[in-house]
């Protein structure tokens, strides 16, 4: 091709990209259709707006509760597990001091005295725990009946405590049905060391005219007795026949780790995908 009819093809392609709007961005040539004053960047050569970079504060958020959440829930397993571990340890004798015993839930303690069936009180309603090891099971049944609460008058330090003696039947709440099992003398009790419990959300209140206790008020109830707020648990060993049911402690804390780990990060993956194909991926709308 000659000099001359080189220019004639440049000078027509010249006037060509003229009218359809020719030019060229990143070595890649566009045509616009006639009229077309402007062209949007594309996908790939944009960036995301100022604002959208705020919005990873929030799967970022998200995943540090989640992972939160998941240090929290090892701290509260080994908390059951220590909890679990002291039930099994060897009784030790009740400390006078009430700063310690404060310190000592769950803790095995020997107590030598009598009991005053004269004062019995019941926490109402409960389940029969069926797990016979001591005190430190969980398992329960759906029986309904009561939990025996009974002052305690210690022989060696003259001090009186309150002793949940353990559970028995509906049926059975009322002492005359088990005069059997109100024994009389000294006797020697194993316990675990509880402490006193806060009432929950949906939990009555105690009506201690009739002697109805739906939680373990323990300077309600040493007030009521005139004992000590101290009370321990009987464990199984210490039932007497015809008498309720020891070993009733539960070693059990509220433990829903798990279901705000799953929210949390299922919250971050869908806020993190949802700005990446919004500001990343420009999915057509």
């Amino acid at each position: 091709m000659n000099p001359l009819s080189l220019s004639r093809v440049t000078l027509q392609s010249i006037r060509k990209g003229s009218q359809c709007g020719l030019f060229s961005a990143r070595n890649k040539t566009f045509c616009l259709a006639p009229g077309t004053r402007h062209v949007s960047q594309t996908a790939s050569g944009s960036l995301p707006p100022p604002h959208s970079w705020f919005l990873l504060t929030i799967p970022a958020a998200a995943f540090g509760l989640g992972t939160w959440q998941v240090q929290r829930r090892q701290w509260k397993l080994d908390l059951i597990k220590d909890m679990e571990a002291r039930t099994n340890r060897l009784p030790v004798a009740l400390p006078t001091e009430q700063h310690e015993v404060q310190a000592m839930e769950y803790r095995p303690v020997k107590v030598v005295g009598t009991f005053d069936h004269s004062k019995e009180m019941y926490l109402l309603p409960r389940s029969l725990n069926t797990h016979d090891d001591g005190g430190g099971g969980m398992g329960a049944r759906a029986q309904s009946g009561a939990q025996v609460v009974t002052p305690f008058h210690c022989s060696d330090t003259g001090r009186t405590i309150l002793v949940n003696r353990g559970w028995v039947a509906k049926k059975n709440i009322n002492p005359l049905t088990r005069q059997g099992g109100q024994v009389a003398g000294e006797v020697e009790v194993v316990g675990l060391v509880r402490l006193n419990e806060k009432r929950g959300s949906f939990v009555p209140k105690n009506d201690i005219e009739h002697n109805r206790w739906h939680y373990r008020d323990l300077e309600a109830m040493a007030q009521l007795t005139e004992a000590e707020p101290v009370c321990i648990e009987a464990v199984a060993g210490s039932t007497v026949p015809g008498g309720p049911i020891g070993g009733q402690t539960r070693v059990q804390l509220r433990n829903e780790h798990m279901q705000y780990i799953i929210t949390w990060y299922s919250l971050g993956i869908l806020t993190a995908l949802g700005w990446y194909w919004s500001y990343i991926k420009k999915v057509p709308r």
